[in-house]
């Protein structure tokens, strides 16, 4: 069976996508690798909430390698609109057109049409991803939100047509249906009609052997001992009320301080002095 360029037994899919995004260097469980399934099985994106540093992020990047396409990002923030992630026009250019063609004879409307047409369109990531004309891309709509409702309101037509309508040209229709993942690290509660649209996950911090697993597979040459000691001193900070909980990033930096530093052992001193790389 041929799931979107990665090979998969009819027998057991969810196993097969384990093992392939381990040979891509993500450590997955079944709940991940089932959700990956059901969006890819039914077209459905993916919504994927959890802390900072559990690896929603990761999850695009690595099946964009597995799948050999394109990425496409579109990181949200505050006061996102639609000239950043969908399309503008191409002002300059339009105005330039105009100018050349000042002594063509063109009405006013046949120059309207014209520089009001692709050619003059600037592709933003989410009109990017249904143009893509090769392949189906990955949609990564990363810290959905950050962003306002108003853009959830506009990004609905995206996540259920898989189109968007452009008033001046019309309703462009994906090429290629893209995996769409979005990712949420709960700042605020997003819209029930947003949620309708996708399939759930929920991603938390890592149980001792797993992240263990994660550390000796990102951070080559690490000592066992050394891993273990660092993933128990983690899991004990995550439980301390820190304002900022250490996620699975900010435990593979302070692995890799460790190796850079060559340390093979947790001392007081040690922890004193490479506790910024954990505790931000």
């Amino acid at each position: 069976m041929l799931l979107r360029g990665i090979k998969l037994a009819k027998q057991d899919p969810i196993v097969n996508i384990i093992d392939q995004l381990a040979g891509a260097d993500y450590i997955a469980d079944p709940a991940i690798a089932t959700s990956i399934y059901m969006a890819q099985s039914l077209g459905r994106p993916l919504l994927i909430e959890g802390r900072a540093g559990v690896g929603k992020t990761e999850i695009a990047n690595v099946m964009a390698q597995l799948m050999d396409t394109k990425l496409i990002r579109l990181q949200c923030y505050e006061g996102l609109d639609v000239t950043t992630a969908l399309y503008e026009w191409n002002y300059p250019k339009q105005l330039l057109w105009i100018k050349l063609d000042e002594q063509s004879g063109r009405s006013t409307e046949e120059r309207e049409q014209q520089i009001f047409s692709e050619p003059f369109l600037l592709e933003r990531p989410l009109l990017a991803a249904l143009t893509q004309k090769d392949k189906a891309p990955v949609l990564l709509i990363d810290e959905v939100d950050r962003a306002d409702e108003e853009f959830e309101a506009f990004l609905l037509e995206t996540l259920s047509e898989f189109q968007v309508t452009i008033p001046e040209i019309g309703t462009i229709k994906a090429e290629h249906r893209p995996l769409v993942i979005l990712t949420s690290n709960r700042t605020r509660d997003l819209s029930d009609a947003l949620r309708r649209r996708c399939l759930y996950l929920w991603i938390d911090y890592p149980d001792l052997e797993k992240e263990l697993r994660i550390v000796r597979n990102k951070v080559k040459g690490i000592d066992e001992d050394l891993a273990r000691q660092v993933c128990e001193f983690v899991r004990g900070a995550r439980e301390f009320g820190l304002e900022k909980v250490p996620g699975i990033s900010e435990t593979l930096d302070w692995a890799n301080a460790m190796i850079l530093l060559n340390y093979d052992n947790l001392e007081p001193d040690i922890i004193a002095q490479t506790l910024g790389a954990l505790v931000k």
